[in-house]
């Protein structure tokens, strides 16, 4: 998603447009999905709300820091700093005593927040965004109180994917009407990215992880999904030629690290390919 964001900024589309397409063609495949498949048969109108507030105000907020941020620094940085959620997750449930403080835990707090010091270490040399790093942290701070509500939604994972999506849409559209639009004028090029955010990054990711997670369970489907900021700091590497300096790429793996200490002994609730599921796997798992 990292990638196909860059690669559509570089068309001339705005965070704006990018947002409110994604949500829009996402939101439309998973209530058509949804819909087909009864996951939004007789919910509770509590639920209902809850969902799209969920995606109005939760995951709207971090998807605007995210993609913000993917427009001021590099994708392989955002995607490693958005990695610290289950982490702070984890330390917030831990503060709020819904978990109890194992020394384990604690020792992976402290090696990931040493990790991201590493990955943010490129501000010694001088050229480093900071709006642009403090725009990325905003997402995980933002999506660790999203989580813990989505815990307390007992709703199908699909049925909640697809209300935080038409919920996110509709703070999209009612922000391009407060600004006088949303500006479509990018390049033809543009709305292949933007289709391939929504319909691959979003739909397909979510769906996928389903699949598998019925297959293999929330665990393994859990500590696999490390490998997405792999996937894109190598991504990144290939299609941008963005580098990470040994310090930040040995950051990186203690931020992986940590998170994998986090997942492995539980059925976690923490992963995705993309946010949206790691929001759907809470119910599931």
């Amino acid at each position: 998603m990292a990638v196909f964001g860059k690669l559509a900024y570089d068309a001339g589309v705005s965070v704006d447009a990018l947002l409110l397409v994604r949500f829009g063609l996402a939101a439309v495949l998973l209530l058509g999905i949804a819909f087909a498949r009864g996951a939004l048969r007789n919910l509770p109108r509590r639920v209902v709300v809850t969902g799209l507030a969920m995606g109005a105000f939760g995951y709207a907020a971090q998807s605007t820091f995210y993609f913000s941020a993917l427009a001021r620094i590099d994708a392989s940085l955002v995607a490693l700093i958005l990695y610290l959620y289950p982490v702070l997750v984890m330390g917030t449930a831990i503060a709020l005593r819904r978990e109890p403080a194992l020394r384990r835990r604690v020792a992976a707090l402290a090696i990931a927040l040493l990790g991201i010091g590493l990955v943010l270490s490129g501000a010694l040399s001088g050229h480093f965004d900071w709006s642009g790093a403090l725009l990325a942290l905003g997402a995980p701070i933002v999506y660790t109180g999203y989580i813990l509500i989505g815990e307390t939604v007992d709703v199908p994972p699909l049925a909640l994917a697809a209300l935080v999506c038409t919920g996110a849409f509709g703070t999209f559209v009612l922000l391009g009407f407060l600004r006088g639009g949303t500006d479509f004028g990018f390049a033809p090029i543009g709305w292949l990215w933007l289709t391939a955010v929504a319909v691959i990054s979003t739909v397909a990711a979510i769906l996928l992880f389903f699949a598998g997670m019925a297959r293999v369970g929330a665990s393994v489907a859990s500590i696999l999904s490390i490998f997405e900021p792999v996937v894109t700091v190598v991504a990144a590497a290939a299609v941008f030629g963005e580098k990470l300096s040994a310090a930040q790429w040995f950051g990186g793996a203690l931020v992986l690290s940590a998170v994998l200490v986090v997942q492995w002994p539980r059925r976690s609730r923490l992963a995705g390919a993309d946010p949206l599921e790691g929001a759907a796997l809470s119910r599931a798992a």
